[in-house]
């Protein structure tokens, strides 16, 4: 059954649930009234060498079931009970499941329980592969930005056919590089593009309008999830999310005030707190392990990978900041807790996931959004963080240290050296860029000097906001071998396709 888009567009969070349960696997009576209905999927996250967080939700309000067993039959499942789902979390929850082995496929299936123990809703089932632990190989995906630029869910392409793509990859984990929702971005039905061919959009009543409210918010969340690609990653492959702007407004900092007509509300931060609690409730990201109770985390998987997820927008300073001042873009805390935690990391290769670029120029109008602030000679402004964390590494003989990223939708590899760069005193490393993953393409943005990067590749395409069509959607994949240690990135277009790669091999520490 597939939900009419003017259907859709008059439906609530909870209709829209329900419509699209109704695209669930055959033989699913999803439909049924006297029982509850997962109305969105399920989803694993933050997975651990013991386990992971299960997500699901409910139509309306009952207990979340989990069996979880090493054998797809689920026989000998270990059966557990998760939260009540209610409208207080928008009908979500999730569930940490424990006491597995590493380096284990593990199959899940969630049930709702009516409150009063009488009835279940029909299950769905997923699986997710524990982290591992010694010298064993990791392969993993990223990318972000999806939904944006008026670009939605198009039925007549198959939908968000990316996230497919990844799927078809069978990693071990994708990692959600931030812009996992456009909440600033409303929908039309239909788009019309330069050859004259008609882009047609699902629209719901969340994806009509900037997001405001609370509600709207988890309408962005819940809008991803209508679509079957997404769905079916969420349920095999567990994920590792991380945020930037778009999930509340473009380009947005802490106390800045909106002159946009669009917005009723004002304050962001208002905003960015609705949207916090939107994206903590649909998203199968682990407050527990973020340091802050947040978003910027870690994860280990065995000796080969360590990976450390940014928070590069929740502290930053304001974008109007001067640009030759000293700047924030992490804040003290989380630069110290970066610096420290990679430094007393022993894993070979010690994966940074931010939010942003580094030397990539990204203008907010005449004001800065990123880091690069385009002025020449010594670090200053937002720059002058960065400036210390590598200085910090080179200093503690922290090797091996890559940085991965979306956020500017074209995909590039740059090579950072202190030969090129206005400062020597850090090391060399290489920044990988990725995306769209499901938004307009753009690009290529113009490299800072400051720290002497070089494009080694790039692919971007050759218009502003060129549509998914037009083959410049991108995703990237990491793989490392546990026997070797040698690290390889491939940078993919939407359908799979390698474009570039590059194999490092680790340096030993000094």
């Amino acid at each position: 059954m597939s939900p009419n888009r003017r259907t859709l567009l008059r439906a609530g969070a909870l209709g829209a649930g329900a419509l699209v349960a109704g695209a669930m696997p055959a033989g699913a009576n999803v439909l049924r009234r006297d029982r509850p209905v997962l109305t969105h999927g399920v989803q694993t996250g933050d997975v651990t060498t013991d386990g992971a967080l299960v997500w699901t939700r409910a139509d309306r309000p009952s207990r979340m079931l989990v069996e979880v067993s090493s054998d797809p039959s689920f026989r000998h499942a270990r059966r557990l009970r998760g939260p009540v789902l209610t409208p207080a979390t928008d009908g979500t929850g999730k569930l940490r499941v424990c006491g597995l082995a590493p380096d284990c496929e593990t199959y899940y299936r969630v049930r709702a329980e009516d409150l009063d123990g009488r009835t279940t809703s029909e299950p769905l089932t997923g699986s997710f592969r524990t982290a591992p632990l010694g010298y064993s190989d990791v392969r993993f995906a990223w990318s972000g930005d999806v939904a944006g630029q008026g670009w939605g869910i198009n039925p007549d392409m198959g939908g968000m056919t990316g996230f497919a793509a990844i799927a078809a990859r069978k990693p071990d984990f994708f990692l959600h590089s931030g812009d996992t929702v456009y909440a600033d971005g409303p929908l039309s039905e239909t788009v019309t593009l330069p050859d004259g061919r008609i882009w047609r959009n699902i629209v719901t009543a969340e994806k009509s309008k900037v997001a405001e409210t609370l509600a709207e918010y988890r309408g962005q969340f819940a809008y991803n999830l209508l679509d079957a690609n997404v769905r079916s990653l969420a349920a095999s492959v567990p994920s590792i999310v991380q945020w930037d702007d778009h999930e509340v407004i473009n380009n947005w900092y802490p106390g800045e005030i909106l002159d946009l007509p669009q917005y009723t509300e004002k304050r962001v931060d208002v905003l960015a707190q609705r949207a916090f609690q939107a994206f903590h409730e649909w998203q199968p990201v682990d407050p527990a392990r973020a340091v802050d109770g947040r978003v910027y985390r870690s994860f280990s998987f065995g000796r080969r990978v360590d990976l450390f997820v940014l928070d590069m927008r929740t502290y930053k300073d304001a974008n109007t900041s001067p640009k030759d001042g000293i700047g924030r873009i992490l804040g003290a805390k989380q630069a110290r807790w970066l610096v420290d935690s990679l430094a007393r990391s022993t894993a070979t290769w010690k994966i940074i996931a931010a939010d942003l670029p580094i030397g990539l120029i990204v203008p907010d109008g005449n004001d800065i959004e990123g880091v690069a602030n385009s002025l020449p000679g010594a670090p200053s402004g937002r720059e002058h963080e960065i400036a210390w964390v590598l200085r910090e590494l080179s200093r503690r003989r922290v090797r091996n240290v890559v940085w991965l990223t979306a956020d500017v939708h074209y995909t590039a590899a740059h090579h950072y050296s202190p030969t090129r760069a206005a400062v020597g005193d850090f090391d060399p490393f290489w920044e990988f860029v990725s995306g769209p993953l499901h938004a307009g393409a753009f690009g290529p943005n113009v490299l800072d000097p400051t720290f002497g990067p070089s494009a080694e590749f790039v692919h971007a395409p050759p218009a502003a906001n060129t549509s998914p069509l037009l083959g410049f959607q991108h995703f990237g994949e990491v793989s490392v071998d546990g026997r070797s240690g040698s690290l390889t990135v491939w940078l993919r277009d939407g359908h799979g396709t390698s474009l570039w790669s590059k194999t490092l091999e680790p340096e030993r520490s000094r």
